[in-house]
């Protein structure tokens, strides 16, 4: 896979800046209380590292680690839970932080089930929302950016594993 099939969508500077933007809405919604951060492995990495150092305050970091795509370009619409959160939320202010919002089955699905556990508050943080790909409500309280429904890869978002670490978003088309 060579980056010739990339073209840059967002770049590294547009994304800091808005991380920026996002850390103090959040902030500003959610006080200077504990907010328990619960990153969607793996795409979600990156984004949850910067998100929170930008924050600043208190904060816990929880993952989930769910498989929705199986190595290809499109959800498969079955969500396997590989990993669950190692600590209780009953009664903390939550924040589940996401890296693309493709359907919103899987992050439904999720929000859901987190609610269960009585939750204080939980709120969805994604740093991209597609929204023409929706296929279930879900109330996004922050989104860093709007985007079309391409499949796009860096700054977490991979494909097949790889992309990754790119520092910006990029749109692949083989």
């Amino acid at each position: 896979m060579s980056e010739e099939h990339l073209v840059t969508l967002i770049s590294e500077e547009q994304i800091r800046r808005r991380i920026a933007e996002l850390a103090t809405e959040i902030r500003d919604d959610l006080g200077n209380g504990v907010i328990t951060c619960i990153g969607l492995l793996k795409g979600s990495f990156i984004f949850l590292s910067d998100l929170v150092r930008a924050m600043g305050g208190p904060l816990r970091c929880e993952f989930l680690d769910v498989v929705a795509y199986h190595g290809g370009t499109r959800s498969s619409g079955a969500v396997r839970i590989t990993a669950d959160l190692r600590h209780p939320i009953e009664g903390q202010d939550c924040l589940l932080v996401v890296d693309v919002i493709d359907t919103a089955r899987t992050v439904a699905y999720l929000k859901r089930l987190l609610e269960v556990r009585s939750p204080r508050s939980m709120k969805v943080c994604t740093l991209l929302d597609k929204p023409s790909g929706h296929e279930t409500p879900l109330e996004i309280a922050y989104k860093g950016f709007t985007i079309a429904d391409n499949f796009v890869v860096g700054y977490g978002l991979d494909l097949n594993e790889i992309y990754r670490n790119l520092p910006y978003i990029a749109t692949y088309s083989p």
